[in-house]
Formats: structure tokens, sequence, C-alpha cells
């Protein structure tokens, strides 16, 4: 099914249809249940349920002390997870729309992704942030954007994008039991919601049972020869309606690449299909600029249909190789005499940058 892991399930699971809001929850749910640390907090998470149902019974079943309801602060409750994550717990920290990220970035940006790499390593910050994304229902310019390739431009945080409700439910258990923090972005219109547009791929076939989808893995959506889009999100949905169009009309066999992380992301499975087809399309609901699409275009134009896959792991190590040039360039510094100062140590969370 993928050039990667799927969402790994238990053999012999139980499966049935949900909507990705109610796959969510269960993922929540059960890890609550698994784990007494793992805590929720947010702008109406607990009473209302979420206002995109991504929380929606956890407060019946878990209460108020570990289903929580902030003030209107996104500053005070996303540094209320930092604190409560270094001292030992797991929280849920519902950013409400991923537009609201710039009154709080100091507390993303400069507490959770950095006190980890500020420690030498002694401190780890396990929490999940988990924000909505996306235009689709005429809510303006301050509650529309997708804003992933912001997020994943940042170093020290785990991007993930799950398009589908098998994946939201295993990349939120993965991301609850990670020790780094995960910023954890759905979008809006993926959630399977009856107020929204009719979306018939967000509701699917999800096991019963506790399972985690690898972060940092890409899945094949839709195999084919002709050519690869590599696409993250609801945008998936909409490549796979397109390739199956192309498909019936013109005999056009498109291989669709759901990303699903983007910190760490899957540049194996893009290579590997692009080996194969010869020919990339990135379709990206973010902003152009400095984002997923000048990420992933640059490794799959490199590629050609003369080009032998077999290559793929050398291209790899190369491209790995000259980023730990470029980390090692900028880390050296000299000294007020003039001479080098030895790099920077290794941090050892190579995969999150």
């Amino acid at each position: 099914m993928s050039v990667t892991e799927s969402a790994t399930a238990p053999t012999g699971a139980t499966v049935r249809r949900l909507t990705t809001a109610r796959a969510m929850v269960e993922g929540i749910s059960q890890e609550m249940e698994r784990d007494a640390g793992v805590v929720v907090l947010g702008e109406d998470v607990a009473k209302y349920g979420g206002i995109f149902s991504s929380t929606t019974g956890l407060l019946d079943k878990f209460g108020p002390q570990r289903v929580i309801d902030t003030p209107i602060s996104e500053t005070a409750f996303i540094g209320l997870g930092i604190g409560a994550a270094i001292e030992g717990m797991r929280p849920i920290v519902e950013l409400m729309f991923a537009d609201f990220f710039g009154v709080a970035m100091d507390q993303i940006y400069n507490h959770m992704a950095k006190i980890h790499f500020e420690s030498g390593g002694n401190v780890r910050v396990p929490m999940v942030l988990m924000t909505a994304t996306g235009a689709g229902y005429s809510d303006a310019e301050q509650h529309s954007q997708c804003l992933w390739g912001t997020f994943a431009h940042l170093p020290g945080m785990k991007v993930v994008v799950p398009s589908n409700p098998a994946d939201a439910k295993g990349l939120m258990i993965s991301a609850i039991r990670d020790d780094n923090p995960v910023v954890y972005m759905f979008h809006k219109g993926i959630m399977g919601l009856p107020w929204m547009a009719k979306n018939a791929r967000s509701i699917a076939p999800v096991p019963e049972e506790p399972y985690e989808t690898p972060i940092g893995k890409a899945s094949i959506a839709r195999e084919g020869g002709d050519a690869t889009v590599v696409t993250v999100s609801l945008s998936v949905h909409h490549a796979l309606d397109v390739a199956d169009q192309m498909s019936a009309e013109h005999g056009v066999e498109l291989e669709v690449i759901d990303l699903r992380s983007l910190v760490p992301l899957d540049r194996a499975a893009v290579l590997t299909s692009v080996a194969k087809t010869g020919r990339l399309l990135v379709v990206d609901e973010d902003y152009q600029s400095f984002g997923l699409s000048g990420e992933i275009a640059p490794h799959g134009s490199w590629w050609g249909p003369d080009r032998d896959r077999r290559q793929v792991p050398a291209a790899l190590a190369g491209a790995a190789r000259r980023r730990g040039r470029a980390r090692h360039l900028v880390r050296r510094r000299r000294r007020p005499g003039g001479e080098r100062a030895a790099p920077g140590r290794s941090n050892g969370r190579e995969g999150l940058r």
C-alpha cells in the first residue's frame, strides 16, 4: 500500500467507519485511559467539545481536572502546557486556529521548541500542540490559513498533517507518545463535520484498537505510473478525485503521495515515486513562497526518467551530507583571536532538522 509504513494497526483489529473528528477523539481518549499524565486544555475543549469536534465527549469521560477550558489567552495556556510537559505530563494543547499562533509564538518557538536544546538534551517537552488549519467555509483571512510551512520552517518541533480518519487517529497516538513537541495540524475540511461541505473521504474505516502511524513516513494514497502528485491534508482528497477522473477520461494514472508528516519529511518516498514516473506535481494549499512546494520541487526536479532508481539511497545520502556541512559551517564561529571554535555538539534530534 505504501512505499513506507502505513498505519500499524494490530492484527485482527476491529474496524469501523468513523469521521476524522471521531477518530481523533478516540485516539486521545485511548491515550488518556492508558496514561494518567495525558491532559487536554484549550479554548472550548471541554463543555463545547472543540469547535471542530476535536475533543467531543472527553469532558464527560475524564472530568474537568483532565479536560480544561482555558481563558482566551494563548500565551498563558500554551505556556501552561509547556510547564506541564517539562514536569513529566503529556499535555495536548489546542490552539483553536493556526492563525492565532502569532500571539503565542514566543512560547511556541522560544520555549516549546528550544528548551530541550538549551538544556543540553536533559529536559524533554513531550507535548502536542493541536490546531485547525485551512479554508473552505468563508471564515475570513484570520481564520483560514494553513501555515504548516511556517511551523515546518522552525527547528525543534515535529509537524504532522493527517488527511484521513485512520491516520488522524494513528498520528495523534504517535504524537502523544513522542518525547518531542509535536505540532498536530488538522484541516477543517477533512473532519467530517455536518455543517461544512460534504466530503466522502472524511469518513473511512478506522481500527478500534490503539495503534501508531509512524511520524516521518509518507504513504501512497494511490498508485500510478504516469506522474507523481505530492501533497498533504485536504489536497490529498482533491488529488485523488482528479486522479480518478484522469484515469477514467484519459487513461492517465497518477501516483498520489500523502506526506502525512512535514517534519521529519519523507524525501525517500518522493524520490522513489518520481524515479518511477519521471514527472512531479506538488499540490499545496499553504502559501507558495518558502513553503512545501519549494521544499519538495528541487528534490523531484533533480530526478528524471533516465535516472536509475537504485541511485535513490546515494542521492539521499548526498543531500544529508550537504545539510550536515551547512549546519557545520553555521555553527563554526571565530574566537576574538581569530581561531576557529569547535563546531556545536549534535543534539541527538537530527529528525527535527
